[in-house]
């Protein structure tokens, strides 16, 4: 190792010893015959002094250095006097007294400081993201998500849950918000499509008796963006075999329970609130209400319920679904589903905070008639759906238990942990609101060699 310790280590307990720290240069100050560096890395500062008579040659490298300089520096710790200290600093009652330095590389004048108080536009921010993420306001976001992370995988393990993979290239079935294609360039004419969830795949991993399924997964829609919405997003991704609604109510609730309080230093009070669909709309007008004043708490999770099966679209004049087509119907309205879709209520909920929609999901059709029943409702022939749906319907026909499940946006808890008004802050390479990554430029063009190998041209909109 270069280092012994890091920048944020060393405390007063650590006097006399020889150490070797690593990082970077936050601030130097020349104060004649003393130079004060504050040394930087993610866990924190460290202030350095070269002194003549003790720094040697290291004293003139040290009249090199700059801002963002990478160094390593070898010295001796030494409690600061009292008046010197430094309350604002957990380092700040002792100082390395600098023997030797060793520059590891140099740096441009940086675009910014590397100051948590600056103001920045985005397009800045973004463009330059590896300094942003030197600052600590910044980089404290991503160390949250990684927290989150640990916490949701040792939570899902003590329930019995396996972590599955599935594919990201997969078969597009549009339903919603529009795929991203990957085109096939050993089938010509082909294309995959990137998943907007794991929902098909984890349907048939209950066909396949693993029981617990969750994932921390990867999701693409290409839809208008705004400030809670990303081309690319996280979910976690959630299913299981032979559930109620409780079931899944019960865990959800557990997970963000254990999460704001070991996150946040929040108790939340479970069993959440719940209301229906209908309720809602009737008190609040809105199916996401924000019941923060009702319960006097920054955070106010409630249940929503029993959304309606169908939509009417009126452009198309066909009912669609209102979640999607494998949401199962309460088995009151089965009788009627034909004859009366706009009295149906599906078996699906939304887990709504603070008036933002974090996740939903609904207990699933694991009954081939029914399952045909809905697609024939919604407009969608046998033909069809055998070519948008077969594989799933075909694992159906091999014994698929009950099963049901939940997902939740990742990015917008933690921007809802975190107290950032956009998911935007907690991503670590994001896009702007133009879908664009300013750090890569991409989207960008492509050599048009690569476009001829996947037989495709390229075909300019009108101005």
């Amino acid at each position: 190792m270069l280092r012994t310790h890091t920048c944020g280590q060393l405390n007063k307990n650590d006097s006399g010893k020889e150490v070797t720290l690593c990082g970077w240069v936050a601030t130097r100050r020349d104060h004649g015959k003393l130079i004060f560096v504050d040394l930087r890395d993610r866990y924190g500062i460290t202030q350095v002094t070269f002194i003549p008579s003790q720094a040697g040659e290291s004293y003139k490298a040290a009249q090199e250095l700059r801002a963002e300089f990478v160094v390593r520096v070898s010295g001796v710790v030494n409690s600061r006097p009292a008046n010197n200290v430094n309350p604002n600093l957990p380092t700040g009652e002792i100082e390395l007294l600098a023997k030797n330095v060793e520059i590891l590389n140099r740096s441009q004048t940086p675009p910014f400081e590397i100051e948590d108080s600056l103001e920045l536009t985005e397009d800045m921010r973004l463009k330059y993201r590896y300094l942003d993420l030197r600052r600590s306001r910044v980089f404290n976001n991503f160390y949250l998500r990684h927290r989150l992370y640990k916490l949701i995988r040792n939570f899902f393990d003590q329930e019995g849950f396996i972590e599955s993979e599935t594919p990201i290239l997969t078969k597009s079935t549009p339903e919603g918000a529009r795929d991203y294609l990957v085109p096939s360039r050993v089938n010509p004419g082909c294309f995959f499509a990137l998943p907007q969830s794991p929902q098909l795949f984890k349907q048939i991993l209950m066909v396949s008796g693993i029981d617990r399924y969750y994932q921390i997964a990867k999701c693409f829609r290409d839809e208008d963006l705004r400030a809670d919405r990303q081309p690319e997003f996280t979910q976690l991704d959630m299913e299981v075999s032979f559930p109620d609604e409780e079931d899944i109510f019960a865990l959800i609730e557990e997970l963000m329970r254990l999460a704001f309080k070991e996150l946040k230093g929040v108790e939340l009070k479970t069993p959440f609130a719940r209301l229906t669909y209908q309720e809602a709309m009737a008190r609040f007008k809105t199916d996401k209400p924000d019941l923060r004043g009702e319960n006097k708490s920054d955070f106010a999770f409630l249940w929503v319920t029993e959304f309606p099966m169908f939509k009417y679209n009126d452009e198309e004049k066909r009912w669609e679904s209102e979640h999607h087509p494998f949401t199962a119907p309460r088995p009151q309205d089965l009788a009627n589903l034909e004859a009366a879709p706009q009295e149906a209520k599906s078996r699906a909920y939304d887990l709504v905070l603070n008036g933002v929609e974090l996740g939903s999901g609904s207990i699933r059709i694991h009954d081939p008639a029914l399952q045909e029943r809905i697609f024939k409702i919604i407009g969608i022939s046998q033909e069809e759906a055998q070519k948008r749906f077969g594989f799933l319907l075909e694992a159906f026909k091999f014994g698929a238990p009950p099963h049901g499940g939940f997902a939740f946006g990742v990015d917008r808890l933690l921007s809802l942990l975190a107290g950032e008004p956009s998911i935007r802050e907690v991503i670590t390479f994001p896009k702007t609101s133009a879908a664009i990554c300013p750090l890569t430029n991409a989207p960008s063009e492509v050599d048009p060699k690569q476009l001829n190998e996947l037989n495709l041209a390229i075909k300019k909109p009108k101005i």
